[in-house]
């Protein structure tokens, strides 16, 4: 006999395990695609044979980042159409279609190509898979807020979010360099575009086991034909940049990835040329992750003990702590260095874990915020926002990272086998980058982002009274 699911007040199906399990698989389905762009570098600067033409490349493609992101935001936003469903389900459905092949678009292997092409083949690759991989996580993110407006709850979907997103970074982080590097430590491109297409598959039914099973508990009615002001997107973006907990949140996210994605490459060329083995890289950063998947059960508690914003500004100073002891290196005696290495870098991990088992749910009552101030929840906008900023770091931290590799010494044509000094020089420069990803935590977290536990409460209180106050009046 099937059993009846228990419904809330509201009669709908009532917030559980459910809900957390299928928003980790829409992040689970992101990182299948994402989670090779930390391999872009290498691919390009080692197999296709490009260095300094890679960093402008990669610069230029930004360009189209700060179009794309804002740009489908604002359709989301202002699409007032009727789905069977939900607005935002629709276009993850299709955006996870886009990135069966879009993420292998990035790796096609032609390093025979004259220079022109291969730079027609990376710009092409990369505007197809960042449009859709825009399509599908955009709208994903709005949901948390559409989920449940419960701070509890919002804790654990943004728990279960770092979890999805933790375990879409383990499979290819542990299996890839076993795959695509050889024995000499260099990489086998042809193989990657393979990964890629299979991940690409894998994220497609990850995506369908989240659209499957999410229930939309806070309904945004939808009128057509109404009578309203036109969307504006340049007053959104003044709204967004009005809005103090959104940019805290950006900027420390951005710091978050500038230490996670600029800081990848030189981590490899470390294990390439310093450790001299690049295959055990995935172990050691899964190892890293230890203190993550620890304190990702214990989220929910801890936030409702200390709150958001208290706990996530004491995990970046324990990333500042793990950056400085990052400068500790022992050249003469690298396996000496390499436990030295791993050590710190369970000490990030765990500062980087507290703050990304919140960071989400943050940014949930960041919207909340702009309502409060504005009476505009705006959630495709804010979200998109805070999305093109955190892809920016994505893209100009490793643009920016492989010029001064450039200038320290690291050559492409090299490929695994960097001059000893120059593997050095990578070291020193990692311990740089993730200190400063560090501080730039600190700083958007601890003196930017301003909704503390108090305030948070004084805001879900106005929110729910405002609330309130809207259905006696349509009553």
């Amino acid at each position: 006999m099937k059993t009846e699911p228990k419904l809330d007040a509201n009669g709908k199906r009532a917030f559980g395990m459910r809900d957390c399990i299928a928003y980790a698989a829409g992040d689970l389905g992101c990182n299948m695609s994402f989670a090779l762009k930390g391999t872009m570098t290498i691919f390009w600067t080692q197999f296709m044979k490009m260095d300094l033409w890679y960093a402008l490349l990669l610069m230029v493609v930004q360009v189209w980042d700060a179009i794309n992101d804002p740009l489908i935001g604002t359709i989301i936003d202002s699409d007032n159409r009727k789905y069977k469903r939900n607005k935002f389900l629709t276009y993850i459905w299709i955006g996870s279609l886009g990135l069966i092949v879009g993420g292998a678009c990035c790796f096609l292997p032609f390093p025979d190509a004259p220079e022109w092409a291969k730079a027609i083949i990376f710009i092409a690759g990369y505007v197809v898979w960042d449009a859709f991989y825009t399509v599908a996580n955009v709208p994903y993110g709005s949901l948390l807020g559409l989920i449940s407006d419960d701070v509890k709850d919002r804790a654990s979907l943004s728990a279960w979010r770092s979890i999805g997103s933790i375990f879409g970074n383990m499979l290819p982080m542990v299996l890839l360099p076993f795959i695509i590097y050889d024995s000499d430590n260099n990489l086998i491109g042809e193989r990657v575009f393979i990964a890629a297409l299979i991940m690409g598959v894998l994220g497609f039914i990850c995506f369908q086991i989240m659209i499957r099973n999410t229930e939309i508990r806070i309904d945004q009615d939808i009128i057509l034909n109404e009578e309203k002001p036109k969307f504006n997107i340049f007053k959104a973006f003044l709204n967004f940049m009005k809005n103090r907990p959104a940019v805290g949140a950006t900027l420390a996210a951005m710091g978050m990835f500038i230490g996670m994605q600029g800081a990848t490459t030189a981590v490899t060329v470390i294990f390439q040329s310093y450790f001299k083995n690049v295959q055990i890289s995935g172990i050691v950063q899964l190892f890293a992750m230890i203190p993550i998947v620890c304190f990702t059960p214990l989220a929910r508690k801890m936030v409702a003990k200390y709150g958001k914003k208290e706990l996530a500004t004491f995990g970046s100073i324990c990333s500042i702590v793990a950056g400085l002891a990052l400068f500790i290196i022992t050249p003469d005696n690298t396996v000496l260095d390499l436990v030295l290495y791993i050590i710190s870098q369970l000490v990030f991990s765990l500062g980087l874990g507290i703050y990304s088992t919140v960071s989400w749910a943050m940014m949930g009552d960041a919207i909340d915020y702009n309502e409060w101030k504005t009476g505009n929840r705006e959630e495709g906008t804010v979200y998109s926002l805070h999305s093109f900023f955190r892809k920016l770091a994505q893209g100009i931290g490793p643009a920016l990272i492989l010029v001064v590799m450039v200038a320290l010494g690291y050559d492409g044509e090299n490929e695994g086998n960097q001059l000893w000094e120059v593997a050095v020089r990578m070291r020193y420069l990692v311990a740089g980058t993730f200190l400063f990803s560090a501080v730039l935590q600190f700083v958007g977290l601890g003196l930017i982002y301003n909704l503390d536990k108090k305030k948070l409460a004084e805001m879900n209180a106005e929110l729910n009274k405002s609330a309130e106050a809207d259905s006696d009046v349509a009553v």
